[in-house]
């Protein structure tokens, strides 16, 4: 991207002359694509399926928002369902960041629950919560044509769970069969027209916590990926959400000295406090924060996706051939409501 190219660039630029430093021209980049995309290309995401959650101000005093989109049917519509009544309950106003792990996981939920320095209560779960078996990790897929996309490439769409569309695009996406699914990243098994699909543990993911099989959580314990893609995760927990707004606050945070990232009991200063989490449908309509996401149906994605496997913009020499599903991100951006 131009960006990433100028800050990678700024070393040499102190020994070139300013006349060197011109971006030549080539091949738009991935941003650039993404930029030239028309409307109708974007899918607005409903409020329903977004959550607000408000973390205590920083040290500055400055506020800390986070927006995270919750999965889509087929996928983990139990824990999703879940994650809506604990909002709703205001079970989650008042829990902390218990746990960050470097470069794997920062975790959230009731301090006194599965904490190694937890001294008081447990929180009173809300009832009506749903009780989900391993087998809701993944959704069943039928794979139902292939149809070109380029020389040399190709493309398969398959019918995920409900009739959702699974859109694999070979062989720009590596390691397996990874495709894309209602405007998320995915991955599978596929034999013939047969298999089943599942979400991936890309950064900013967000998932459930949970203790030994067959235990499968509620989803009063959360986590997002804050580092790189621990895949072996996969089919393992349950994924219910990406964060799609605020990232920072959840990856920047200081780092636990505790087994797996949990803060001591020393370092209980350090637990962030969450101050509420509401499904933005729920807020008044002035507050609730619009997103929309490229869709993964689109041309332009398929263009976005292949310039991403094969980079020929200014700075890249050599193409790729291919990219991990997780390297492909879907495209989310805020709009005016």
């Amino acid at each position: 991207m131009r960006t990433a190219f100028l800050v990678a660039a700024a070393t040499i630029a102190l020994a070139l002359p300013a006349a060197a430093q011109e971006e030549p021209k080539g091949a738009p980049a991935p941003s650039e694509i993404v930029a030239a995309a028309p409307k109708a290309d974007w899918v607005a995401i409903p409020a329903e399926d977004l959550l607000v959650m408000t973390l205590a101000p920083d040290a500055e005093g400055n506020p800390r928002t986070v927006v995270i989109q919750l999965m889509p049917a087929p996928f983990s519509q139990g824990w999703v369902h879940n994650i809506r009544l604990f909002a709703r309950a205001k079970w989650y106003d008042g829990i902390s960041v218990n746990r960050v792990q470097d470069n794997y996981a920062t975790q959230w939920g009731d301090p006194n629950y599965d904490n190694p320095e937890a001294t008081g209560q447990v929180k009173p779960l809300p009832e009506g919560l749903r009780v989900m078996t391993e087998a809701e990790y993944v959704a069943p897929a039928k794979c139902t044509y292939v149809s070109p996309v380029g020389e040399n490439n190709f493309q398969r769409y398959c019918d995920v769970g409900f009739g959702s569309p699974l859109r694999i695009l070979d062989p720009y996406v590596t390691k397996g069969e990874g495709g894309f699914s209602d405007g998320w990243q995915m991955a599978g098994k596929i034999d013939g027209e047969r298999g089943e699909v599942w979400p991936v543990h890309c950064y900013g993911m967000v998932g459930v916590g949970r203790n030994y099989s067959p235990d499968t959580g509620s989803g009063a314990e959360l986590y997002t990926v804050i580092g790189h893609a621990p895949r072996h995760l996969d089919r393992n927990i349950a994924l219910v959400g990406r964060v799609i707004e605020g990232m920072e606050h959840l990856s920047s945070l200081p780092r636990g000295k505790g087994a797996l990232g949990f803060y001591t009991a020393e370092e209980a200063a350090k637990r962030t406090p969450i101050l509420s989490v509401r499904v933005a449908s729920d807020l008044a309509p002035a507050e609730q924060p619009a997103f929309e996401y490229l869709s993964t149906e689109s041309a332009t994605f398929a263009t976005y996706a292949e310039a991403i496997a094969n980079r020929r913009d200014p700075f890249f020499i050599v193409p790729a051939g291919g990219a991990d599903v997780c390297n492909i991100k879907v495209p989310v951006r805020r709009v005016s409501p």
